[in-house]
């Protein structure tokens, strides 16, 4: 099967994000992107496997905005229009995945039923065939005849629409198959486009007057991904609903952006018991569409790793002459090992069909019906062989007809859009609420570090001054495990007037907001000094930084749609900058606590100069490691940010609480807020709330 629309997508974004890496300064923290970097499995993220998917789920789900998942409102599913054929039928069915918002799709099913009556449900996703599920390559077309002479297909009706040749052919089988459509394809024209991008109309700030793409939307983690995950959830709870349906045999599949659904469900919902992605699981390109990207998805995964998490249940997938092209030596013996290692190494096969280019095709589908035919137990002699079927018009699978005429109105474009967000923010804040263990988790996997051991990082000390009344100290801090170094300048007191204390003291500005390395020492870190406090000034990971600098710059290309800047292909492979600063913190104090000759007896955090909410996260990381922390916050919260590429931008940071939640998640240690209403900043507030820390 040929997908021109897909391989030009694919391609197109490439040269987009190869271009806008090589335009970018090099950074002493490499990136990862989309096509050029490589995902292997991830052998070394848990002790056990048990926790490692515990941990992929629980990034999947909040990628996707539904950590954790809101409530599910009625689907009022409407099953009409019913179209006869020889051996199955094809129901026309519309349900609400949110109240409002419809999944639109075709029900196959098999006229013959077993004889117990309960017939093994299969979703298929389609991923992004040219017109999703009304696909045609047309009768007689250079396309669809092509399909024919290299063998991809058997059948003229089977090269016109290889999707509508699975679900008959698995309906034969006497399944019950759930076709639906992705985003702004086919009948889903609530939201017209499937990538729309950045759009000013829908950009404002509060639920109700945002859309998707927004600065707003990825505060809260909504996406074309998510929204596309949640209708999945839902179509699976649809399918379950249809009388008859075997709860015990229930898989999905596509290829494709289908084949990326196709994991993400296996990885998040445990009703699935096979599942068989198709030329989407890989070591190399992830996913070109923003249907499969967000936030945070794949920072410490790929796809290998989101297709293990389905294990020991049954897989199956196939690769092409794609970027599926190396699967064999690379990621599928890592599935092979997982499989192993749980006890039912013969539930997870794969098929490398790398004389195909990109496809679904008739060879892929056989082999998929090889594999329902074994799990399920249907009792077909193989192989499985598709006989031919009529073709099915858009006119004959629309769910949208006289008698259920198809939304319109505010039911439709923007301020369908706007609506759909603000429920779906709403659902979030009720899911949850005050729940601490949530808001936790939450921010642990958006920082993605905690407290590193003693033996992952070192100092190395490359200068020592004596200043007569206090002493200085220059050096490095290194992770060794995460390749990491932090510069960190000590400012503190004789050895003999030395009380144990050290805060951990962030600005913008490092060591000049102290006086320099040189001196003389400012009023505020002087006082501290001469209390019997040092200072620790660790100079943060591009702290001078006015924006996020893996921001792609915007060139003159215009060419390039606005859905390619999309913030998910940032985020969705890099911790934010603000993480990067957390992570440099976090080293540092690991640092102290474990060093052989100075350990502190107390840690104390302080944020100034717009540092603050670095000082609030790593203290939600530290949580019991430090004594008390001061911040003067100078009124920031993240709700106030409009550009994705802020150096404080934080996917998420809003749904989960802003600023207040990472203060609060700072407990047990005491944490004294500037910069507020009447209580003033600066930094010799600052300082004289750190002395009555320390006192």
């Amino acid at each position: 099967m040929k997908s021109p629309f897909l391989l030009a997508l694919t391609f197109s974004i490439a040269s987009t994000l190869v271009a806008q890496e090589a335009a970018q300064p090099e950074l002493p923290r490499p990136l990862r992107e989309l096509n050029t970097s490589y995902f292997p499995f991830n052998r070394q993220a848990a002790a056990s496997w048990k926790l490692r998917k515990e941990e992929i789920r629980t990034r999947i789900l909040l990628a996707s905005g539904l950590y954790p998942m809101p409530a599910k409102t009625p689907l009022k599913a409407v099953v009409h229009g019913r179209v006869e054929r020889d051996d199955y039928t094809i129901d026309r069915v519309f349900f609400e995945s949110f109240p409002g918002h419809f999944v639109t799709g075709s029900l196959y099913l098999p006229k013959t039923k077993p004889k117990d009556g309960k017939m093994p449900g299969i979703l298929c996703p389609h991923g992004h065939w040219p017109n999703g599920r009304f696909m045609d390559n047309g009768a007689d077309t250079p396309a669809t005849n092509h399909e024919l002479a290299i063998g991809a297909e058997r059948w003229e009706n089977g090269a016109r629409s290889p999707l509508q040749a699975r679900l008959v052919q698995l309906a034969r089988m006497g399944c019950a198959v759930f076709f639906y459509d992705m985003l702004g394809y086919a009948d889903s024209i609530q939201i017209a486009e499937h990538r729309s991008g950045k759009r000013a109309d829908l950009d404002g700030s509060e639920p109700g007057t945002y859309g998707l793409y927004s600065a707003a939307a990825d505060l809260r983690l909504q996406s074309n991904f998510g929204l596309q995950t949640w209708n999945s959830v839902r179509a699976l709870d649809f399918l379950l609903s249809v009388k008859g349906v075997d709860p015990a045999r229930v898989s999905c599949t596509g290829a494709s952006g289908g084949g990326t659904q196709t994991m993400i469900l296996g990885a998040i919902d445990d009703r699935l018991t096979t599942a068989f992605p198709c030329v989407m699981v890989s070591t190399a390109m992830q996913g070109g569409c923003t249907c499969e990207n967000a936030c945070y998805l794949r920072i410490g995964q790929g796809n290998i790793d989101i297709a293990a998490a389905f294990a020991p249940k049954p897989m199956g997938m196939t690769s092409a002459d794609d970027w599926t092209i190396d699967l064999e030596r690379k990621g599928f013996p890592d599935l092979q090992a997982v499989w192993k290692q749980l006890g039912k190494p013969d539930n997870v096969e794969a098929h490398f069909n790398t004389h195909f280019k990109h496809n679904y095709n008739h060879v892929s589908r056989t082999q998929m019906y090889g594999f329902m035919n074994k799990h399920f137990k249907l009792g077909f002699k193989e192989p499985v062989l598709e006989r031919d079927f009529v073709f099915s018009t858009p006119a004959d699978l629309t769910v949208w007809t006289s008698e259920h005429p198809k939304p319109a109105g505010d039911q439709v474009g923007g301020e369908h859009e706007k609506a759909l967000l603000k429920h779906w923010s709403e659902a979030n804040d009720q899911a949850i609420g005050k729940d601490t263990k949530v808001l936790a988790t939450a921010w642990q996997t958006m920082i993605g570090r905690g407290l590193p051991s003693g033996a992952e990082v070192n100092f190395d000390l490359q200068d020592k001054q004596d200043r007569g009344s206090y002493v200085v100290l220059k050096g490095i801090v290194r992770n060794l495990k995460e390749k990491e170094e932090t510069p960190v300048i000590f400012l503190g007191p004789q050895a003999d007037d030395w009380k144990g204390s050290v805060v951990v003291w962030l600005t913008a500005r490092g060591v000049e907001s102290f006086g320099g390395e040189g001196g003389p020492l400012s009023p505020e870190a002087k006082k501290l000094i001469e209390a019997g406090t040092a200072i620790a000034v660790p100079q943060l990971y591009l702290a001078d930084a006015k924006e996020n600098p893996h921001n792609p710059v915007k060139s003159k290309d215009t060419t390039r749609r606005e859905w390619q800047w999309s913030a998910c292909y940032t985020y969705g492979y890099n911790p934010t900058l603000l993480a990067c600063r957390v992570h440099d913190v976090l080293n540092l104090v690991s640092m102290m606590k474990n060093h052989p000759e100075t350990q502190p007896k107390r840690i104390y955090l302080a944020g100034s100069e717009g540092m603050a909410p670095v000082a609030a996260a790593a203290g939600a990381m530290l949580k019991g490691a430090f004594a008390g922390a001061v911040l003067d916050t100078e009124g920031f919260r993240f709700a106030q940010l409009k550009d994705q590429f802020h150096p404080a931008f934080v996917p998420g940071a809003v749904k989960y609480g802003d600023l207040p939640a990472l203060i609060q998640l700072c407990a047990p240690a005491k944490v004294t807020q500037l910069g507020e209403g009447k209580e003033p900043g600066g930094a010799e507030a600052v300082a004289n709330a750190i002395l009555k820390l320390t006192k």
